[in-house]
């Protein structure tokens, strides 16, 4: 009998257990967490009940805080600088999308195929994505440049007269994202490489067995493979794009004019130039707002592209 009761799980035959014993105690791992916590607290958390609020009240550097309400907000829509801005956000962010998707899946397919040299290459192309922005913003202000500047001399070699580049509002923010293209197009490369890699190669033969051309099997078999892929470097793109600041900065500083300067810019303008901290909050709050708009806009034609997968498949 004692060793039938010693085997018998326990809470089985056993007394319940006293209050005493039921008695919360702490886990053994709260010493690990607490830390992470206030880390989390302190640099995310705090910054942005902070920013929202400054942004419900009206702060001047050196001037004393006013509760304002909704007043920052109500402001934006007829700000026309702002307006202006979030116009030349979006234009820049779909520019700087669908630019690198295009040539950086071009790319990748090119690289994907085997031919001698290929990995010497392959580390030439992802070079410009290793470079820091500021380095890259000196060399292309340089290439911009109307009468020094080598790009107007590769043009003139072709019959094209010299263009203005950074220098004309019509052409500014399409040559910055010649720039963004330039140095990102390797990251979008890779990510489709690894796509790429994945596709069994049994579908290839069997389409190279019924004569399929290369853009039928490009349309049906590896873009629909690699289209999850496609999604994630597009949300990466994005929210890069949508925030770019540093590159812009370093060459226009925004104009001519205000003609290239995104909500980024014009945040920072009106926070450290005319030190109107409650109106930049309130901007910043509305920026990150669009960020997180655009990226579900992404997510929910990922999640429609994947259930229209699905549909087809079955």
């Amino acid at each position: 009998m004692s060793e039938i009761a010693a085997s018998e799980p326990a809470g089985i035959g056993r007394p319940a257990a006293t209050g005493a014993e039921r008695a919360w105690r702490p886990p053994s791992y709260w010493p690990f967490v607490v830390p992470a916590v206030i880390v989390v607290l302190a640099v995310i958390v705090f910054p942005w009940v902070f920013t929202l609020w400054m942004s419900v009240h009206e702060w001047k550097i050196g001037a004393p805080t006013t509760y304002v309400g909704v007043a920052n907000y109500l402001r934006l829509p007829n700000d026309p600088r702002f307006v202006e801005a979030v116009w030349h956000t979006l234009v820049y962010t779909v520019l700087s999308v669908l630019l690198p998707l295009v040539l950086g899946t071009f790319a990748a397919i090119v690289f994907h195929a085997r031919f001698p040299m290929r990995g010497f290459l392959r580390g030439l192309f992802i070079l410009p994505m290793m470079a820091t922005p500021v380095a890259i913003a000196l060399v292309w202000t340089m290439m911009f440049h109307p009468q020094l500047g080598v790009l107007n001399y590769l043009l003139s070699l072709v019959g094209i007269p010299p263009q203005l580049w950074v220098f004309h509002p019509a052409t500014v923010i399409p040559s910055l994202v010649l720039v963004e293209t330039w140095q990102w197009t390797p990251l979008v490369m890779l990510i489709v490489l690894g796509g790429l890699a994945a596709i069994p190669a049994e579908p290839y033969e069997s389409a190279l067995i019924d004569g399929a051309s290369i853009w039928q099997v490009f349309r049906y078999i590896t873009l629909p493979l690699i289209t999850p892929f496609l999604f994630i470097a597009a949300m990466i793109r994005m929210i890069d794009a949508v925030k770019s600041f540093d590159i812009i900065y370093a060459i226009t500083q925004g104009g001519p004019g205000s003609a290239s300067e995104t909500i980024n810019l014009y945040l920072y303008s009106v926070a450290f130039t005319y030190y109107d901290v409650g109106y930049a909050s309130a901007i910043a709050v509305v920026f990150f707002a669009l960020i997180v708009v655009l990226a579900a806009m992404l997510l929910y034609l990922r999640q429609r592209t994947q259930w229209s997968e699905i549909q087809a498949g079955a």
